[in-house]
């Protein structure tokens, strides 16, 4: 299925099912590496992290954990720029080494205000890890130090990726067909 309407748009295939899941092992590859001795308490961002996390969790070695949190700053197929906190953590992460799991980076706004919230608790470290990145949307100064593709800025959906809650059930990423 090269090209598919999810409600009033046309999108193609861009990452393949088996492209992603390539991708996720090598993140979780390095990720093992990278805490050999350690243990990490992950921290997924919902809804869109949600197929990343599960198949990310399924290769990591090492002793972790994993919550999740949600927070929203998009609406239809662009961000409002206005992070909305859904739902927070309930975990003390003081001294724990954290790595928060992202399906997308764009902008990096959504990203810099949760930053900003985990460090007033005082974990030992913050890492980042995003099935996606856009760099030539990124705005900010943070490091995402597990990137699994980093795409032109276009709209996507698949892999948890949604365009107005569909298309998160998609095994393979597609983009946005414009006319």
């Amino acid at each position: 299925m090269n090209e598919i309407i999810v409600k009033d748009k046309k999108f193609s295939v861009s990452i393949s099912e088996n492209e992603i899941k390539n991708s996720v092992k090598k993140i979780a590859d390095k990720i093992n590496a990278d805490y050999q001795g350690k243990e990490i308490f992950f921290i997924g961002i919902l809804n869109g992290v949600f197929m990343f996390a599960s198949d990310l969790m399924k290769n990591i070695t090492v002793p972790c954990t994993i919550q999740f949190i949600k927070v929203s700053s998009y609406q239809g197929t662009s961000s409002t720029g206005v992070m909305k906190e859904l739902i927070g953590l309930n975990a003390d992460i003081s001294g724990k080494e954290i790595i928060i799991l992202e399906d997308i980076v764009d902008t990096g706004f959504t990203m810099k205000n949760i930053l900003t919230q985990l460090k007033a608790q005082k974990p030992k470290s913050i890492k980042i890890a995003s099935l996606i990145f856009k760099p030539a949307s990124f705005k900010e100064n943070f490091v995402v130090d597990y990137i699994g593709f980093g795409i032109p800025n276009d709209f996507i959906v698949g892999y948890g990726l949604d365009y107005d809650g569909y298309g998160r059930n998609l095994p393979e990423i597609y983009t946005i067909v414009k006319s």
